[in-house]
């Protein structure tokens, strides 16, 4: 099978799925095009959506500075998602490790592939309760890479066949140059019960759980969070006191 791209052909076969350099090169790519924006300010809408819990939709003015900075401000209590939607592409892949092309993706959109590895557990935030909980925690994370813009379209996070979290990326065109998210979705695969943790993305609390969670899909619950993006201002050489928390009083 072979998937044409404005790049390259990609011949995806037992030999490729084993090349790092071609791994290494998308992830290159990938990581050009989203450091291309230094900068921005931005308008962001946020919806919660999640069976049981009503909120209102949240306006957040956010600003960005790579290579990590993120800042949102809103007025009252709002929800924002954990999950990384401003991670570059970099830090995305090296959190992961034995990285290979999926043979069996069918990809939506032309161009795109999926490149998976296991999550290193040093990587994460999260204090373990012991070494054999922080050994033995190893969820897989997908990433699909549309080649024909370089921009990560979706993230799945799973252990095994059991979805954690999945992340979905529309993108837009801003100031003719620049490819930025219009529209991202995150999807929480929950039990109820624990719904205030995994929102808060707390680790702990799934480490060493009873076999018998998400045994089947009446244990699961959805949660989503839909993101919306407007009046991008980019590279505006956003100062570093921006970003500075505040004491609280």
């Amino acid at each position: 099978m072979k998937i044409r791209t404005g790049f390259y052909t990609i011949f995806l076969s037992t030999t490729i799925m084993a090349s790092p350099d071609l791994i290494r090169r998308v992830i290159e790519k990938t990581s050009y095009e989203f450091e291309k924006v230094r900068d921005f300010e931005a308008k962001m809408s946020v919806a919660l959506k999640v069976p049981g819990l009503r909120m209102p939709n949240k306006e957040y003015k956010v600003y960005f500075k790579q290579p990590n900075k993120f800042k949102a401000n809103t007025k009252g209590f709002g929800v924002l998602p954990n999950t990384g939607l401003f991670t570059s592409p970099k830090d995305n892949f090296d959190n992961l490790k034995n990285l290979y092309l999926e043979n069996d993706f069918k990809p939506d959109y032309p161009g795109s592939i999926m490149i998976s590895g296991t999550v290193i557990s040093d990587s994460l935030k999260a204090q373990f309760p012991n070494e054999y909980a922080k050994l033995t925690f190893n969820p897989t994370v997908d990433v699909v890479v549309d080649t024909n813009q370089w921009v990560i379209k979706t993230v799945t996070s799973r252990i095994d066949t059991l979805k954690l979290f999945e992340i979905f990326n529309d993108y837009e065109i801003v100031e003719n140059q620049y490819k930025l998210p219009k529209a991202s979705k995150v999807e929480y695969f929950i039990k109820d019960v624990r719904l205030a943790n995994w929102l808060k993305k707390d680790v702990n609390n799934m480490i060493g759980m009873p076999k018998s969670f998400g045994g089947s899909e009446d244990d699961i619950i959805k949660g989503m969070i839909l993101v919306k993006y407007s009046d991008y201002k980019v590279n505006i050489n956003i100062p570093d006191r921006v970003f500075k928390k505040r004491p609280s009083n």
